[in-house]
C-alpha cells in the first residue's frame, strides 16, 4: 500500500514537472508587439462603458474591431490618486499574446488625492487571434 502511495506521488511529479515544462514553451518570445496606450478620448466607444462598469475591481478585457486588438486591464479602486500603470512587456509567442503591467503608486513628491482611483490602462496593438495571457 505504502508503495503505490509513493508511485502515485512520483508519478503525480512528474506529470506536474512536465506540465510546467510545457506552460515554459508557451511563453518562447517570438517578438514584441508594437503598441499604444489610449487616451480617454481614443478608447472605442463600444469599450467605455465596459470599462465604467468593471473599473471598481480589478479586470482584465480585451475587445477586438477589425484591424486592432484593444488589451484593457484596470487594478480596481485605489485609496488615493497619482497611480499609473507601466506597460512591461507585450509580446507575441507560438500561442498567445502576453501583457504584463505593474501599477505604480503616487510619488512621494506628489501631494495625495484623497479621493480614491480607479487606474486602468487600454493598449492598441494590431489585430492578431492569438489568445491574450495577462502576467
Amino acid at each position: 500500500m505504502k508503495k503505490t502511495g509513493f508511485c502515485g506521488l512520483v508519478i503525480a511529479c512528474l506529470l506536474f514537472l512536465s506540465g510546467c515544462t510545457m506552460m515554459n514553451e508557451e511563453k518562447i518570445k517570438l517578438r514584441d508587439l508594437d503598441f499604444t496606450v489610449l487616451s480617454q478620448e481614443m478608447i472605442p466607444q463600444q469599450l467605455l462603458p465596459i470599462i465604467e462598469e468593471k473599473k471598481t475591481g480589478a479586470f482584465q478585457i480585451t475587445y477586438k474591431d477589425n484591424a486592432n486588438l484593444y488589451i484593457c486591464i484596470g487594478y480596481g479602486e485605489q485609496k488615493t490618486g497619482g497611480y499609473s500603470i507601466a506597460v512591461n512587456e507585450l509580446y507575441l509567442t507560438d500561442s498567445n499574446i502576453v501583457i504584463d503591467t505593474s501599477l505604480l503608486g503616487p510619488e512621494p513628491s506628489e501631494k495625495e488625492d484623497p479621493q480614491p482611483s480607479y487606474p486602468y490602462i487600454v493598449v492598441k496593438t494590431e489585430y492578431l487571434e492569438q489568445t491574450v495571457t495577462f502576467e
